[in-house]
């Protein structure tokens, strides 16, 4: 049967089943789409309380208060005689009250009411706190977190940088001695032996967004009280809110052995399995105790779950492109904290080429947590999920030459997975590829070019996409002067990573072997780009650069390398220089100017940095001519020229511009 068909079947009490889904709905559903949304973080507050306190009673505000365990989630409304007033949802589960309203939207001025709850999520108990007292961390009395300027700010708070105020913002913040009293609770508590006294602490610390202070006093907690299944709840909020959810998952799998009916533990680890991407975790506690299943959540878990099952399908017939967008938009949907899928992605990139994202994707699938029981004997795809990262791992590790992290890898993703036919196939290619690549390396250093080019197409043979190996190969075929074997190795290696550094080197050097100028040109200005202080990019560039010229028959007499400042004379002189191919700058100075004397040394550095450019200088009082002729009226003025057009002029710049502008028209 269909989830939506189940809930529609469900036998369900009239008013009753709709009312606790209703109160569960505001207080504990939560986006997940933003793992460091606000609103996320209210759903996973520590709400659960160590005492718990089943006796149902009125409205009353009074003396129960003490004997009550609290936890904050749901507001009240004031009745016209100015009493406080429960929604009907947390009084009565057969109540006929309007539910129109849902429970937690509205609060008095007087403060939130305060509710307790036992395992099952059914309040018991009300209490007014402190009038107008709100707790720190921005939390609303509906349980979301407030942004911060939109709420009421409590007048018991110190003073901060002098505002008057109890935010505590941004700048400089001055630890008051409400800060050193609230270090002193917290040791205090954690010196306790009194399991509520240090969960009641850790409540607060959470409350204010001090996630690691509350872990700490929840595992005091745990300490004093290890069978307690509300402490394991708590901690998981906590790890939730430092972004460790593998660990929440077992701390809510062990709430969950402890009190099977615990429904708030159920509750988050739906959220959670979600988060995580493990669709089949999360249904198996969709459907607990006496609750009808929250249709945020489950809206949420079928999203997630088409966008799985699509990406399989795309993945099993190699549509590559489909399985990378139906990937990301499970992720959207949801899944915001899947290694497994993110993984997914890092697999689709690897195979349409873009190596530098598969990287970058893999290495943060790597680094989330997936370690916990659950999540690591879930199947995807076919694999046991922590193989199937190490499995995707291991294949980028070896697009990008990286062959001995490659074997690793993909030995670990044996490991966990043994019997995976993929992951076998997988791992004797990686390990022949490495065999191979190790072989043409010594074989080349050896001089043996020719055995050393078979080696690298015997390792092409395990892996047709491996551009290192081709790189390698062209190399060798270089050495035995194949140029045009070489460039059609380097235009595989470039194919499947285009920004391949080597293989640009290796091509514009064979282009240039067979006098293909415009190409070695080509090549040459993309590593000049790429690696701007390389001089041998540039003076390879240079040379290209002369050769393509006169190939054209263009005048190269004059056009130079690198070496110092050239100094224009004469008005003729000046002319020839700005027609002269490249790019020519011109430093209209004068020795007795001491913002000149200041800029000489550097236009010396930058004839060093970038010799393709052709440096000049006029001295104005020298020759006044020249500096007429370019009306020139302020100095320093440098005046760049492109194949005998000006491009740009500067007076007075400063360094930054004038390097700037250098590096932008020079390449």
């Amino acid at each position: 049967m269909s989830l939506p068909n189940y809930i529609s079947n469900k036998t369900r009490k009239p008013g009753m089943v709709e009312s606790i889904s209703d109160r569960l709905h505001s207080a504990v559903t939560f986006d997940t789409n933003k793992p460091d949304s606000k609103d996320f973080l209210s759903l996973s507050s520590p709400v659960s309380p160590l005492i718990v306190n089943t006796t149902s009673t009125s409205s009353s505000c009074s003396s129960t208060a003490s004997k009550t365990q609290t936890f904050l989630g749901i507001a009240g409304r004031r009745s016209n005689s100015g009493g406080i007033l429960l929604n009907s949802a947390e009084t009565s589960p057969n109540s006929n009250q309007d539910k129109s309203s849902r429970p937690g939207h509205r609060r008095t001025v007087s403060g939130p009411l305060v509710f307790s709850e036992d395992n099952t999520g059914t309040s018991s108990t009300a209490t007014s706190p402190m009038t107008n007292v709100l707790p720190a961390g921005n939390i609303c009395p509906s349980g979301k977190i407030a942004k911060t300027g939109t709420m009421h700010r409590s007048t018991a708070k110190s003073d901060v940088l002098g505002s008057g105020t109890g935010n505590y913002g941004h700048g400089s913040i001055i630890r008051s001695a409400a800060c050193i009293s609230g270090d002193s609770v917290v040791r205090k508590a954690m010196a306790s032996v009194d399991p509520e006294e240090v969960r009641r602490v850790g409540n607060e610390q959470y409350k204010k967004g001090q996630f690691a202070e509350a872990l700490r006093l929840y595992d005091r907690a745990i300490a004093l009280c290890p069978d307690n299944a509300a402490c394991r709840s708590n901690r998981a909020a906590a790890l939730i809110g430092l972004r460790r959810l593998a660990e929440a998952v077992k701390e809510c799998e062990e709430a969950v052995r402890l009190d099977p009916g615990f429904v708030r533990a159920h509750q988050r680890m739906i959220a959670l399995y979600i988060r995580l991407g493990q669709v089949d975790n999360a249904r198996k506690h969709l459907f607990v105790a006496v609750l009808q299943p929250d249709l945020v959540e489950l809206q949420k878990l079928q999203a997630v779950e088409k966008h799985l099952d699509r990406c399989a399908d795309a993945r099993k017939i190699g549509d590559w492109k489909s399985a990378l967008r139906e990937s990301d938009a499970a992720i959207s949907a949801g899944a915001d904290s899947s290694p497994l899928l993110i993984a997914s992605r890092a697999e689709a990139l690897l195979r349409i080429y873009q190596l530098e994202e598969a990287d970058l994707a893999i290495s943060n699938a790597s680094k989330l947590d997936h370690s916990s029981s659950s999540c690591s004997n879930t199947k995807f795809f076919g694999f046991l999920s922590n193989s199937y990262i190490y499995f995707v791992h291991a294949q980028v590790e070896m697009a990008l030459g990286r062959f001995e992290n490659s074997v690793a890898v993909a030995e670990k993703s044996r490991q966990i997975d043994p019997c995976n036919a993929e992951v076998t196939l997988m791992l004797n290619n990686v390990k022949a590829v490495a065999r191979a690549r190790a072989l043409g390396n010594e074989l080349f250093n050896s001089g043996k070019y020719a055995e050393a080019c078979l080696a690298y197409g015997e390792g092409l043979k395990y892996d047709p996409s491996n551009p290192v190996l081709y790189c390698n190969r062209a190399a060798c075929r270089a050495k035995l002067g194949q140029w045009e074997k070489s460039i059609e190795d380097c235009n595989e290696a470039l194919q499947i990573r285009p920004n391949y550094t080597k293989a640009l080197l290796r091509r514009a050097a064979s282009n240039g072997k067979i006098e293909r100028w415009a190409d070695s040109v080509r090549d040459y200005e993309i590593l000049r780009k790429e690696i701007q202080d390389d001089t041998e990019v540039a003076e390879a560039l240079f040379h290209a650069q002369v050769a393509l010229k006169k190939s054209r028959g263009e005048e190269v007499s004059n056009m130079k390398f690198g070496g110092e400042v050239e100094e224009i004379t004469n008005i003729e002189q000046f002319q020839a220089a700005i027609t002269l191919p490249g790019v020519s700058i011109i430093h209209f100075m004068s020795p007795l100017n001491q913002h000149c004397t200041q800029m000489t040394p550097f236009v010396d550095a930058l004839c060093t940095k970038y010799p393709s450019v052709n440096f000049l200088k006029v001295d104005v009082n020298e020759h006044p001519a020249v500096a007429k002729a370019e009306n020139v009226r302020t100095i320093p003025t440098f005046k760049i020229y492109r194949n005998g057009t000006r491009v740009k002029e500067m007076i007075c710049p400063s360094l930054q511009l004038l390097e700037y502008s250098v590096r932008h028209y020079g390449f």
